[in-house]
């Protein structure tokens, strides 16, 4: 087996070097990064954030004008018999977008871009919003229906923006598929960890990694995602309709008692995301090009607007216009990092560890040693608190990682489908991921790290990046068509005749 990690290991370094080749190209080299400004972004990042900027103007700042809308439409949703609610497709969503990055990352970007990082964060979040409601708007418009399930996403609205052609599904379903399977060994490496950490925090005892508590934890996660993905993408939406809301719950409750304890640092903290966004501190650099770069990236690659890889739940909603759920998952953006992603950044900075002496010290840990240390630096010394929060964030941690799991493996299904309605080979997709998830658990009882594929998922990220961008722009006519439809709001039901194309779904919803 360590041969076979040390074999992993080799190929993810190999890997990660065209990884960062892409995500830095052309800010690699020398003349490009000598332009001011500009010379600070690479293409994946000028082609999101100016995507962002460019639907934003187009559809006159969508994300302000139905951001209410979209609150609306999940309070009213309902149950349905055909597809999923609009409120279950955006927890669905929201299972995948909130996961070990939205503690890990926003710790690494204040970590290496400091506190301004943040303030870029929302800056990129706020135009995602509206790449997020084109994505999603485009995923509804080219829905189909299969059984009483609505299947749609990337490798979906691509197939038909290229004229059809079965090569252009086909190729974005792997490309999806390969990218599920690359980050699941890591997120069942997390869960496992996690789990075995509350049963540290709870006994107060240390265990070693082939222990018991890691054995069992090995086995009742290997079970309840066998039981949850053999019972298809209803059980999935079913099990994060649940799991969704009592973490995001757990996790601000959890933030909001330790900003209490430190209101009084509140307008320092504002204060120096502010400052260190233009004049970052020389212990991360002294570079505002690095704080511009790690807010971007870190806020993107967090709530994912623009890769693609959320469109499938957003298809898979019962809508009663597309842009509806685009509204819907426009907020899931918003969710995920103005609200979760800012409370992380709020432990980290007001923590105040990297200030002083302590900073040298608190720049060797690593991301979740660094958040709990920030954490227990805002408990006030209160007896027992430290204890309590370090409990309920290892919990949030693994549910996060779960729910995250749970996303890839549902997503992964649907990109089956596209390639083969085949029962086997969707049989075959959902044993795959459950072998992933095993070779990763197993790696958290070697006692080994996992990082390294990490790297895997870096590379298929940037991929799915270049393959969805020019999509939404070459659907991006269906969109605004459809917004302006619906932007009418006059109760009449978007059809084939509407969107100036054959559209089946629409018009069966319609009754023609």
């Amino acid at each position: 087996m360590e041969a076979l990690f040390t074999a992993v290991i080799a190929i993810c370094g190999k890997i990660q070097i065209v990884s960062d080749f892409f995500w830095d190209f052309p800010a690699n080299f020398a003349w490009y990064r000598s332009i001011p400004v500009l010379g600070n972004f690479s293409l994946a990042v000028l082609l999101l954030v100016g995507s962002g900027i460019y639907f934003t103007l187009r559809l006159k700042f969508v994300q302000l004008r139905y951001f209410k809308h979209g609150l609306r439409t999940l309070m009213e949703s309902k149950a349905t018999e055909t597809g999923i609610s609009p409120l279950a497709a955006f927890l669905l969503s929201t299972a995948m977008r909130v996961g070990p990055g939205n503690i890990l990352g926003v710790t690494g970007a204040v970590s290496v871009g400091g506190p301004g990082a943040l303030l870029w964060m929302w800056v990129s979040t706020f135009f995602g919003m509206a790449t997020a409601f084109v994505e999603s708007t485009l995923s509804q418009i080219f829905k189909e229906k299969q059984n009483a399930e609505y299947l749609g996403g990337l490798p979906y609205y691509g197939r038909r923006l290229l004229g059809g052609a079965a090569w252009a599904g086909v190729l974005l379903s792997l490309i999806y598929i390969i990218y599920a399977l690359l980050c699941l060994p890591a997120q069942g490496f997390n869960v496992v960890s996690a789990m075995a950490a509350i049963v540290s925090s709870l006994t107060g005892e240390a265990y070693a990694t082939n222990s018991s508590p890691y054995w069992i934890s090995f086995v009742l996660l290997l079970a309840a995602s066998a039981y949850i993905t053999f019972g298809g993408l209803k059980r999935i939406s079913k099990v994060t309709d649940i799991l969704v809301p009592i973490m995001a719950c757990i996790y601000v409750f959890t933030i909001f008692v330790l900003i209490i304890l430190n209101l009084q640092s509140i307008p320092w903290f504002f204060a120096t995301v502010f400052s260190q966004a233009f004049t970052p501190d020389a212990i991360f650099g002294g570079s505002f090009g690095v704080a511009l770069d790690q807010g971007i990236r870190r806020g993107l690659m967090s709530n994912e607007a623009g890769q693609g890889t959320i469109t499938m739940p957003a298809a898979a909603s019962d809508a009663k216009h597309p842009c509806e759920q685009g509204c819907v998952q426009s907020l899931g953006v918003f969710l995920d990092t103005i609200i979760i992603c800012t409370l992380t950044a709020f432990v980290v900075i007001m923590g105040k560890m990297w200030l002083g002496q302590e900073g040298a010290g608190w720049m060797q840990l690593g991301k979740l040693d660094k958040f709990l240390t920030s954490c227990g630096s805002m408990t006030m010394d209160v007896a027992g608190l430290y204890f309590c929060v370090s409990l309920l964030i290892s919990i949030c941690f693994c549910l996060f990682s779960f729910t995250c799991l749970m996303g890839f493996i549902s997503f992964s299904e649907i990109c089956a489908k596209r390639i083969s309605l085949s029962s086997a080979f969707v049989q075959t997709i959902r044993i795959a991921c459950l072998i992933v998830i095993s070779f990763g658990i197993i790696t958290s009882i070697a006692g080994m790290d996992l990082g390294a594929l990490w790297d895997l998922s870096d590379f298929a990220n940037i991929i799915t990046v270049y393959c969805n961008i020019p999509l939404l722009y070459i659907g991006f006519k269906h969109v605004l068509k459809a917004y302006q439809h619906f932007d009418k709001q006059d109760s009449s039901s978007y059809t084939s005749e509407v969107a100036g194309i054959d559209l089946p779904v629409w018009d069966e919803k319609a009754g023609r």
